[in-house]
């Protein structure tokens, strides 16, 4: 059952059941009321009565007769009812041998009179009786005249009481039918309006079930269904985030499989091209030497793609411990490594460094310092340099790698850290394309950012940024 459909019922039932209540208590409270004031003036009528009877009882005590007596009973009897000829009541008067003295009732008197029992002067006894169509107040008491019992019994129609009653039940029903059916109009109304808000937040939420992260809850409220929204708007926004970030990361890991397999795939030909070749042809010392030396270079090809590929691992995995090192000394340990890389290509790689002591780990930055020159040299020709500076900036210390080489065009510049991403294709078979991933790893560990500034076909600049409220007073040592 829907959510409107059930505080539309619940209300209406809720309504129901208080207004016919509340209707019910104030009939029957005025019902009541005016029932206790017909037995009041019945009761006050019987003493009337009782007391014009009490003022002759001296003057029936003269005479003692039973004949004056009856004929003074009655005699009263017909000037009370004569003078409240009006009201719709009735008497009658019985003497203690149950014979009728005097009655006016158009009804039959009850055999069972339960009213009369243990009767007493001056006590009054009244009974509520249902005579056919009319409802009778009975009131009994005695009185004693000359040793004899008189039962006077006073009654009163009050059947207009209880129409009285039935009026006011029919005439509200009418009232609650017609409340029932505007509260019923107006709850239509109120209760589809309640649940607006979230008729339209479900809609959304199917929306971005089905894969349209974009949509998002119209805010039209303030009350706790717009703080609703505007919280699951913010969840929304959260998550398609996350998804846009998976699914970034999920291209990565694809593309990174892709090259992996790619790279994996020329040298395994290579290796097992020549293997095969070797071990299928007559022996000849110079074809032997040149394909064991192409199976070497491919071999130690793969041994340098699994090395690369494991200093990933490691510095994803790796919780490295930063101490206070001085950069410029280990920049200058690595400087005989560096010679022996640029030996053969006529490339000079030139140090302008200075004294800085920052939080490294020394292995990793020489990771990074031997990458990033790596890819200098690759992109360099015989008689240029790559120089090595560091140096002081408001953005924090930078170590920057400056080469003269072809440069890289802007539309890579963004990707050239993905791992195997090589925006020269033509050098594909020079190396994995992993040092550059290798290095941002590494600049990720010491909470330093790297920066490139190149244009094809100018120099390039890479910069690393460590960024701390420490550097300057590290740089000043």
């Amino acid at each position: 059952m829907k959510l409107w459909l059930k505080i539309y019922l619940f209300s209406i039932l809720v309504f129901v059941v208080i207004f016919n209540a509340a209707s019910i208590m104030v009939i029957e409270r005025s019902h009541n009321k005016m029932l206790v004031q017909a037995i009041d003036v019945a009761l006050s009528q019987n003493m009337s009565i009782h007391s014009s009877v009490d003022a002759i009882i001296p003057i029936l005590r003269i005479y003692d007769s039973i004949d004056y007596e009856k004929t003074v009973l009655t005699r009263i009897a017909n000037e009370f009812v004569d003078k409240n000829s009006d009201q719709e009541m009735y008497l009658d008067i019985k003497d203690d041998s149950d014979r009728t003295v005097f009655n006016n009732s158009d009804f039959p008197m009850p055999a069972e009179r339960s009213e009369l029992g243990n009767l007493t002067n001056n006590r009054i006894h009244y009974i509520l009786r249902d005579m056919g169509s009319k409802t009778i107040l009975f009131t009994a008491n005695i009185t004693d005249i000359n040793h004899k019992r008189y039962v006077f019994t006073y009654m009163k129609d009050v059947t207009s009481v209880y129409q009285e009653r039935m009026d006011q039940y029919k005439f509200f029903a009418q009232v609650d039918l017609a409340a029932c059916l505007v509260f019923m109009m107006i709850m239509l109304i109120v209760s589809k309006g309640l649940t607006r808000s979230i008729d339209r937040l479900n809609r959304t939420a199917k929306v971005i079930a089905q894969g349209d992260f974009s949509e998002r809850v119209p805010l039209k409220s303030r009350d706790e269904i717009g703080v609703l929204s505007a919280s699951f708007n913010e969840m929304a926004g959260v998550v398609e985030d996350k998804i846009v970030e998976l699914e970034r990361i999920n291209e990565e890991k694809q593309r990174f499989i892709n090259n992996f397999t790619h790279e994996l795939k020329t040298p395994l030909t290579s290796i097992i091209g020549y293997a095969n070749f070797l071990r299928t042809t007559k022996y000849n010392e110079e074809l032997f030497v040149d394909g064991l030396s192409v199976i070497y270079s491919e071999g130690k090809r793969l041994e340098s793609l699994s090395f690369k590929l494991m200093d990933l691992i490691l510095l994803k995995k790796g919780n490295f411990q930063l101490e206070q090192r001085n950069l410029r000394e280990i920049i200058a340990e690595m400087k005989p490594a560096l010679d022996i890389m640029v030996k053969d290509k006529g490339i000079e790689v030139v140090l302008d460094c200075q004294d800085a002591y920052l939080p490294l780990e020394s292995d990793l930055i020489k990771v990074l310092v031997f990458n990033l020159v790596d890819n200098a040299l690759k992109a360099s020709s015989t008689g240029q340099t790559v120089t090595l500076r560091n140096f002081w900036r408001e953005d924090g210390y930078v170590l920057a790698v400056i080469d003269q080489g072809i440069g890289i065009a802007i539309e890579h510049q963004d990707k050239i850290f993905e791992p195997f991403y090589m925006a020269d294709k033509s050098r594909s078979g020079s190396g994995a394309g992993l040092g550059l991933a290798i290095c941002l790893d590494v600049a990720d560990i010491h909470n330093a950012a790297i920066r490139i500034s190149s244009h094809k076909p100018h120099e390039t600049i890479v910069e690393v940024i460590f960024a701390s409220t420490d550097m300057e007073s590290g740089l000043r040592r």
